[in-house]
């Protein structure tokens, strides 16, 4: 399995070119007619970072679609851990074109296995009904300490790793996270968990850029909403954390570099596993996207 579970993964507020350096990471080198080439950043991790091959599986699939057609839905599955040191192989296959929808399955590959795959679905924007759910009343961003200042408050040392560059910045409403002091980690609370999140600079215009950057970034602080409820958290070193499967559907257009509430919550935790779901919210409180996540949540052994 790719890991979400990652304690690697939270990313602090940075410059233009730490923004510019993921855009080129998700981006995809042609290989032959319906394969890609991805890389990972020159980093010192154990495992890919999930959100990295969803959105780059994403990228891929989206080659291959027709400009007048965006993704709607995505559904893939965690199968291998991926191993940074070498390129992602990315093969899709061009499961139908129809009037309305086009549907592609992408298969990512890494040392002759797959480690992901992901089923995704474009369509002709159409008019159509339209409801969606209130965004819940939180501070603002900008009320909210940033990642940095956390550190600092709780007398976090801002070792070489945490003063790097990085692209997204998350500002947590809640209790918990990055900088929280041990026994708010270990307080058990309901599982809500609310994140204002946004590329840390700006991207190209093109929709389906902001698409694969929150793609990518959904898969950051999802899954630890599971572990809340137990007083866990993504620093607990007993507590083995990876992705399962990741599941988004997009409602509406959005800027990945403007700010985003992530309102997450955690239906059910059960069998090792725990399942958690967000919705995503632009500023002036349109519902953007839902996302549903499972993946393991084990003690170790």
């Amino acid at each position: 399995m790719v890991t979400g579970g990652d304690r690697n993964r939270y990313l602090l507020p940075v410059s233009q070119a730490a923004v510019d350096d993921l855009v080129r990471v998700l981006d995809l080198e042609p290989i032959e007619v319906n394969i890609f080439r991805g890389m990972s950043p020159d980093e010192d991790r154990q495992r890919i970072f999930g959100g990295q091959v969803a959105g780059q599986a994403l990228v891929a699939a989206a080659r291959t679609v027709p400009d007048d057609r965006e993704v709607h839905s995505l559904h893939g599955y965690f199968l291998r851990a991926g191993d940074p040191r070498v390129p992602v192989l990315y093969e899709v296959d061009r499961l139908r074109d129809g009037g309305s929808f086009t549907t592609r399955r992408v298969v990512a590959i890494q040392h002759g296995r797959v480690i992901f795959n992901m089923a995704a679905s474009f369509q002709v924007p159409e008019e159509g009904f339209d409801h969606a759910f209130p965004m819940p009343d939180l501070p603002p961003p900008e009320d909210l300490p940033t990642l940095r200042e956390r550190l600092q408050r709780a007398g976090v040392p801002l070792t070489p790793w945490l003063s790097r560059d990085r692209p997204i910045d998350i500002r947590h409403v809640d209790p918990g996270g990055p900088g929280s002091t041990p026994e708010e980690l270990r307080r058990p609370r309901d599982p809500h968990h609310h994140v204002w999140l946004r590329a840390d600079g700006r991207l190209p215009d093109d929709p389906i850029v902001h698409t694969v950057v929150l793609t990518y970034a959904s898969d950051m602080t999802l899954l630890d909403t599971s572990l809340i409820p137990h007083g866990g958290s993504w620093s607990d070193p007993s507590v083995f954390m990876a992705s399962l499967d990741h599941a988004m559907w997009f409602h509406r257009p959005f800027r990945a570099d403007d700010w985003l509430l992530y309102a997450q919550d955690s239906p059910d935790a059960s069998g090792g596993r725990g399942l958690s779901r967000g919705l995503v919210f632009t500023r002036n409180g349109t519902l953007v996207a839902t996302v549903i996540q499972e993946g393991l949540i084990r003690k170790l052994r």
